[in-house]
């Protein structure tokens, strides 16, 4: 897996996260079980399953966000003009009228307003280093479609 690129506030978001479910979500996971097994039988204990499915979940998010944020480049502000993590691209799908605006980053990354483009996408591949005026062509599902850079900002920028 290719390093992750978050902003700051991303990386501050899941490095909280990562600490919550490390400690005292794992220690709620915990008591749970030890409750659910203190009614009986736990082969057809419904509660200390879901608390078990529960554990397992959370398990597996704190290792993908151990992972993910062990190699993380925190992006202050992408350069202006370069698509890159952290910009923000307005493009145009094959001549259309209409513009879309993204933020391109890790899927992990939130925003209120933009709608977050994967770099690791087909879109986002692509895109990675066009400039502004740039014509790229993104192969989707069914067509290849031809794909127009009209802007590129960084999010202070916006």
């Amino acid at each position: 897996m290719d390093s992750v690129h978050l902003s700051a506030e991303a990386h501050a978001r899941l490095s909280q996260e990562l600490a919550w479910r490390s400690d005292e979500r794992r220690r709620e996971i915990s008591q749970w079980i030890e409750r659910a097994r203190e009614h009986g039988d736990i082969r057809e204990n419904a509660d200390f399953d879901a608390a078990k499915n529960e554990q397992g979940l959370n398990e597996a998010r704190v290792r993908h966000l151990d992972y993910m944020l062990k190699d993380a480049v925190i992006v202050e502000n992408a350069s202006t003009g370069t698509i890159g993590p952290g910009s923000v691209v307005e493009i145009r799908m094959d001549q259309s009228t209409e513009t879309s605006v993204y933020l391109v980053g890790s899927i992990e990354e939130r925003h209120e307003t933009l709608e977050v483009l994967s770099a690791s996408s087909p879109l986002g591949q692509v895109l990675i280093g066009a400039v502004i005026g740039d014509t790229v062509e993104f192969a989707g599902p069914r067509r290849v479609s031809k794909v127009e850079v009209v802007t590129v900002r960084t999010l202070t920028e916006i």
